[in-house]
């Protein structure tokens, strides 16, 4: 179980980035498929190669930000549909990750020094320390998101996914908020891959198919159970959704559930989270715990009991 905490705090960076496009920005972006792999695909090639594993986390978030700054401009420039621009950049970072690692499906890093390497060699891993020290990153992220959405230039961005007519009035360029939005999404999505990367000891791939399941999961569990009445809940609720939804597959796993139903359970989660909450005896059990469940993903919204 301590491993689904580790994870479930690791990915929670990763469900941050789905949480800047999905609910500030009203942007479904499906880029993060391809941006996780491309961070650890980053990662994991500069590591090999000897670089510094800082250094290689740092080139990663680059590559997150470019990828997710690519979308952005197909979608403003080109008029490209949101979908199909995130769709398109998925496609083309496949080819691109491929070519970042070498031409090789999978690179190990199991004999390489990386960022969880003091942890692994100080018998850390897997302990109550270990999770103290991701819940600790996955903190200064969601603060440092906090920070952002409180500044003149995270309001813009705010004011873009909630009325960009409005916001255009007042000189604010959205194509610009969109594309920075993007970025900063998929520069967090991508430095979850590469710290993934460094945790299972590889990168492969195929490590990123499928994962805005999770990510949405993440989103749409934590604020459904801890509320998003402002932003700093919202972030909070986004990690804690994204630890939820480890333990619950770690539980599916105990269970003796095969790993290739794990798909089909993710979306059985984000069915039920956006669901149940519409129910009349849902929505009274949340009212007398005090909780308030949030928007649906994409603009769709749940009505709640006052």
């Amino acid at each position: 179980m301590i491993g689904a905490l580790e994870l479930g705090l690791i990915y929670g960076l990763m469900a941050l980035g789905v949480y800047l496009t999905f609910r500030i920005l009203d942007f479904p972006d499906l880029t993060v498929d391809g941006s996780f792999t491309t961070g650890a695909a980053v990662a994991a090639i500069l590591v090999v190669g000897g670089t510094n594993p800082l250094l290689a986390t740092l080139a990663a978030i680059a590559a997150g930000l470019a990828a997710g700054a690519i979308t952005g401009i197909l979608h403003t420039k080109g008029k490209i549909n949101p979908l199909l621009a995130g769709i398109l950049t998925q496609v083309g970072l496949y080819s691109i990750n491929l070519r970042i690692m070498d031409n090789k499906a999978n690179l190990s890093l199991l004999r390489e020094d990386t960022l969880l390497t003091p942890l692994r060699e100080g018998g850390l891993m897997g302990t109550a320390v270990a999770v103290a020290i991701f819940a600790g990153v996955a903190l200064v992220f969601k603060v440092l998101l906090d920070w952002f959405l409180h500044t003149d230039l995270g309001l813009a961005v705010q004011a873009t996914g909630d009325n960009a007519e409005m916001i255009r009035s007042f000189g604010v360029s959205t194509d610009r908020m969109k594309v920075l939005g993007l970025a900063l999404s998929n520069g967090l999505v991508a430095l979850c891959g590469a710290l993934i990367a460094q945790y299972q000891g590889y990168a492969d791939i195929g490590m990123g198919i499928g994962l805005i399941v999770a990510g949405l999961a993440s989103v749409i569990i934590g604020q459904a159970i801890f509320g998003a009445r402002t932003i700093v809940i919202a972030t909070l609720a986004v990690v804690l959704g994204s630890v939820v939804y480890r333990v619950v597959i770690q539980l599916a796993l105990v269970i003796n559930l095969r790993p290739n139903d794990m798909k089909l359970i993710s979306a059985v989660l984000v069915v039920l989270a956006l669901v149940l909450p519409q129910w009349g005896g849902a929505r009274r059990l949340g009212s007398r715990l005090g909780l308030r469940p949030s928007r649906a993903v994409a603009g769709a919204k749940v009505e709640v009991d006052a």
